[in-house]
């Protein structure tokens, strides 16, 4: 099998799962143009259209469906052997590598994450996209990011996961909080204002425990991310449930305190998440590795 041949196959496992030549032409690093020749040439060789182009996307033929399944399994097999030979080197690379956070996640894990990448991989870029839960899935599919941080329900497809740590919800609130003092009681929790973040960051568990309890809090502002509620908190007497972790590092200025929520919550996982793709295994690799050793510590 030549080069051009293996690119073909590439080509058209990669608009398979994709469901879309962009979604092939992104994860193959490659231009749409590119990719509609490739196709042109394979429908040409093997005397069928392979793909349907509909609303919903690229719909395999049959014969396509039949061919995927001879075509993966041997390009996985040929991109683990060429992996083998072909070691990452990160001190070297210039990749942009991308990966799926809510900003919470920016806030307290980014300069973390930085400060390795800088350090082990000078020339590495690194491009971070807001985490949206419904449709992580997709993006790990077709390859748009290369991975995600966070804590996720449910992530379909052949992703994979590997649990960073276990995390628990503290109450953040300002320091002179005008009518809650040292400790918090489930009382002072339902009569106080809250704020809440949009679900699609993945804190929901919160909202979900207190429904199954039969008890309702005051919503005083709605969110779409927790970027700036720091001064929010700080100057109001509103409370704010988040991760405990990124809780105690709000309090270090003294302006804000944080206690705990006033009724079982159950602990949750903050994981790392990714599908692998044989065509780059070895620098997906070496991120994932990374992002684990880097942030399981913290």
């Amino acid at each position: 099998m030549t080069t051009t041949d293996l690119n073909l196959i590439r080509t058209f496992v990669a608009i398979y799962e994709t469901g879309s030549v962009s979604g092939a032409a992104r994860r193959l690093n490659i231009t749409q143009p590119s990719v509609s020749h490739s196709l042109s040439r394979l429908r040409d060789l093997l005397h069928d259209p392979l793909f349907t182009r509909k609303r919903e996307g690229m719909i395999p033929t049959f014969n396509a469906m039949q061919l995927f399944r001879a075509f993966k399994g041997a390009l996985d097999d040929i991109e683990a052997a060429i992996s083998a030979t072909r070691r990452f080197d990160p001190t070297q690379s210039t990749r942009c590598f991308r990966l799926a956070m809510s900003d919470l996640g920016e806030l307290y894990f980014l300069p973390f994450l930085v400060r390795e990448f800088q350090n082990v991989a000078p020339s590495i870029a690194l491009e971070v996209v807001q985490l949206d839960s419904e449709r992580i899935s997709e993006w790990l599919t077709t390859g748009s990011v290369d991975a995600a941080v966070g804590n996720l329900q449910l992530v379909g497809g052949h992703a994979r996961k590997r649990t960073l740590f276990t995390e628990t919800y503290s109450c953040l609130l300002s320091a002179s909080h005008s009518s809650i003092g040292e400790t918090l009681s489930i009382e002072d929790y339902v009569a106080a204002t809250h704020v809440v973040v949009a679900p699609f960051t993945g804190h929901h568990l919160v909202e979900d425990v207190m429904t199954e309890m039969g008890l309702e809090r005051k919503i005083g502002l709605r969110v779409p991310h927790f970027t700036n509620l720091v001064e929010v908190i700080a100057s109001t007497d509103m409370v704010l449930t988040l991760p405990t972790r990124v809780a105690r590092a709000f309090v270090s200025d003294g302006r804000m305190r944080a206690l705990p929520v006033p009724f079982p919550i159950p602990s949750f996982d903050v994981n790392l998440y990714w599908q692998p793709h044989t065509e780059d295994s070895s620098a997906q690799q070496w991120l994932c590795d990374t992002i684990s050793r880097t942030l399981g510590s913290v």
